[in-house]
């Protein structure tokens, strides 16, 4: 037999997962069913990173469901209470995984921050009591903003970076009623300078003509 037949691989996994179910069913391996699919998500995570660090210029993408099944196998094969940060952090590494081989993909940084940044925000939850989630999670925001304008050297990233570092900080300082004062204040200066291109113009346009 030259090549495997796709028939037995399904039909092997099919046995395994019956009698992984059976063995489950009647108390011998309480959590038969979680290493089943744990172990078929590990393999296709496996294949999958094999093709990405293969060639990973060409087959960047394999990293995402890579790295997504990887995580997904740990939470099956290792539950706990950091599940949901193992989980998110894999995929914020894949797309971290993509940059790093090919700077082209400036985007991944956007995706693998925020990603990151969940898996942050999940974890102090878990651990820390009493910890302000909203400022840490717009921190993360801005940082990872921060990081696109520093690496790829995009002066426009730098805007979004600042409002929301300064965004953190009055949520962190619990100067969260100061906000609306800011909002106010963000209307009107929107508004002035509305006001200000349309006059200026109109000014312009019958000097032109």
């Amino acid at each position: 037999m030259k090549r495997l037949d796709w028939r037995i691989i399904v039909g092997l996994l099919l046995i395994i997962w019956g009698a992984l179910t059976l063995l489950e069913r009647v108390g011998v391996i309480p959590w038969g069913v979680d290493l089943f699919w744990g172990l078929v998500s590990l393999s296709g995570g496996a294949a999958f990173l094999y093709l990405f660090f293969v060639h990973p210029r060409a087959q960047w993408w394999a990293a995402i469901p890579g790295f997504f099944l990887l995580g997904l196998s740990i939470a099956r094969l290792l539950p706990g209470e950091w599940n949901g940060v193992i989980f998110l952090g894999s995929i914020g590494l894949a797309f971290w995984a993509i940059y790093l081989t090919n700077t082209y993909h400036w985007w991944a940084i956007l995706n693998g921050g925020v990603l990151l940044t969940l898996a942050a925000v999940a974890g102090l939850s878990e651990s820390v009591e009493d910890v302000d989630t909203g400022s840490i999670f717009f921190l993360g925001l801005g940082l990872t903003f921060l990081l696109v304008a520093l690496l790829t050297r995009r002066s426009w990233a730098y805007v979004p970076a600042i409002a929301l570092v300064l965004f953190a900080a009055v949520l962190g300082l619990g100067l969260g009623g100061l906000l609306d004062w800011l909002w106010i204040g963000v209307l009107f200066l929107a508004g002035l300078a509305l006001v200000l291109a349309a006059m200026r113009s109109h000014r312009q346009g019958p000097a032109s003509s």
